[in-house]
This record gives C-alpha cells, sequence and structure tokens, in this order.
C-alpha cells in the first residue's frame, strides 16, 4: 500500500435557501431562537462543519448503492464488506476506501486501508464576508414556523429557528489521498457531491433549507464535477 499524490479540492459552497445545522445549545436565553445554527466560538460566525458535508455525502452514497437497506440505518462497516460478493462487495469497499471504517471492525487482510477523505469546516468565504459586512448584510435570520389546525384555520405551537441566509458562500476544502492501485475514487466523491448538490444539507431539508451549490476553483475539477452522473 503506498501513497501516490494527495489531491485538494477547493471552492466555493453557494446557499440556495436557508441552512440550518444545528450547534447542539442545550441552554435557554431569554429572547434567543429555538435551534440555533452552529457558529465559531471566536468570531461568532456561521460555518459548515467538515463532518456535516462528509456525513451526508457518504449517507447520499449508501443510499443510491442500495446497501443501506442491510446496516438497520448504522454506516457501511467492514463487517457488511464481508457479507458481501461481485459488484455490491466493489462497491462498498469503495465507500469504505473513502470514507472509512470504524476501528471495531477488523480489517485482516487490509483490503480497505486507510480513509481517503478529509473535509475540512467550511469558513465563510473571506471575498463573501468582505461585501457582506460592506453591505451591512447579516449572517444569520430566524425563522418563524408553526403547525396548523386544519379544522380551526389557526396557527399554532410556534417556533423560531434560526439559519443562514441563501447566497451565503463558504469556502470548502477536500483532501483524496491516491494510493497505488486505487480506481475511480475520485468519481465517486463527485458522484456523492453531486447527489448532496440535488438533496439537502443540515436539517429541514423537506421543507426547502440546505439547499447548496459547489463551485470548485480548478476548472478541471469543475468539469469532471458538471459531467458526473450521480445515479448511473
Amino acid at each position: 500500500m503506498k501513497l501516490v499524490d494527495i489531491k485538494e479540492i477547493t471552492g466555493t459552497i453557494q446557499l440556495k435557501s436557508g441552512l440550518h445545522i444545528g450547534a447542539g445549545d442545550t441552554e435557554m436565553r431569554i429572547g434567543g431562537t429555538d435551534n440555533p445554527v452552529v457558529k465559531h466560538p471566536h468570531t461568532n460566525e456561521p460555518y459548515i462543519p467538515g463532518s456535516s458535508l462528509k456525513g451526508k455525502t457518504r449517507s447520499l452514497l449508501e443510499l443510491s448503492s442500495g446497501l443501506m437497506g442491510m446496516t438497520d440505518g448504522a454506516p457501511l462497516g467492514i463487517k457488511d464488506y464481508k457479507k458481501l460478493e461481485g459488484e455490491a462487495q466493489e462497491t462498498c469497499k469503495a465507500i469504505l476506501s473513502l470514507f472509512g471504517a470504524s476501528g471495531a471492525d477488523a480489517d485482516e487482510k487490509n483490503e480497505i486501508g486507510v480513509t481517503r477523505l478529509s473535509f475540512a469546516d467550511a469558513p465563510l468565504s473571506a471575498a463573501w464576508k468582505k461585501k457582506a459586512q460592506a453591505s451591512h448584510l447579516a449572517f444569520t435570520e430566524v425563522k418563524s414556523e408553526n403547525s396548523i389546525n386544519r379544522i380551526k384555520g389557526t396557527a399554532e405551537n410556534p417556533r423560531f429557528t434560526e439559519r443562514v441566509p441563501a447566497e451565503t458562500q463558504f469556502s470548502f476544502s477536500i483532501s483524496l489521498k491516491v494510493l497505488q492501485g486505487d480506481e475511480g475514487l475520485e468519481d465517486l466523491l463527485f458522484k456523492g457531491l453531486k447527489l448532496l448538490e440535488q438533496d439537502a444539507l443540515g436539517g429541514s431539508g423537506s421543507r426547502g433549507y440546505g439547499k447548496i451549490k459547489f463551485l470548485f476553483d480548478q476548472p478541471e475539477i469543475q468539469a469532471k464535477f458538471d459531467n458526473a452522473s450521480p445515479l448511473v
């Protein structure tokens, strides 16, 4: 097993709709929102955690592979790989090679190797941040939601969710280790990112949140992404 290259894939994530990735803040504040977004503790600026990008991309790839049903919702692991055969096993191996497997699983033959992908946290784009500050744009918004009593026609159970507004831009960076003998893993990554662009990132995707667009710094990477066929 030999490392032959490390590719840095960089670019911009543009929000096409409001984005909510929760902070997991259980502290109640007077006048606060019910669901705050995750923010950097020093700057108080929103960012997209690398774990959110990685987790949703992997989930969509496992869903499109048809293998998600055998895990009861858990990520694919070495134990699942050993149960499979043929094309299904090769697909599972590719996903595990990109995203990794639990350290609790034994890979005695070292068939999977090291995790190839690393997703960095995505901060606000420096260029967009400068433009937003000059235009006095807010980095977050609070969206009120409620349920409607279908007989009375009245609003009930109001809640307030913090979101990052549409058109906000973040800078992303993905590191891809290339080992000798790796084939098709970069294409699989682009397939996953394309699925993510077509689906949604963060919470409340079924209500229109989390629509994003990837814009790559490298023209050749952008071309590969544009030509990716996620469900083929």
